[in-house]
């Protein structure tokens, strides 16, 4: 016959396997949910990055013109100042407006 004791330790053995293997799965689960949430926050993250690099270079942009305007002659500048503040046009010009929203 089986020893009392040795029964209890093979029982207490593969309750304390279990609970190993239990305890691993859990950390496997987290480990994913980090990494998913992880990758979620770097799309947004990417998102983020891509519409300020749009910023970036639409402000380059107008500071180039800016540059370009300011460098040119006092008439340029004036020019500039009455068509873009006043919404002034030279004679016999037609202004177009976009009212479509773009």
């Amino acid at each position: 016959m089986a020893n009392p004791s040795r029964k209890k330790r093979k029982r207490k053995a593969s309750v304390v396997g279990a609970v190993l293997k239990l305890l691993f799965l859990l950390l496997l689960l987290s480990m994913l949910a980090a990494y998913i949430a992880n990758q979620v926050a770097l799309s947004s993250k990417k998102a983020e990055l891509d519409t300020l690099q749009e910023q970036i270079d639409q402000q380059k942009t107008q500071n180039e013109e800016m540059q370009r305007i300011l460098s040119g002659d006092s008439d340029d500048v004036t020019e500039w100042v009455a068509r873009d503040s006043y919404n002034y046009a030279a004679a016999n010009e037609r202004i177009f407006v976009d009212v479509t929203g773009n």
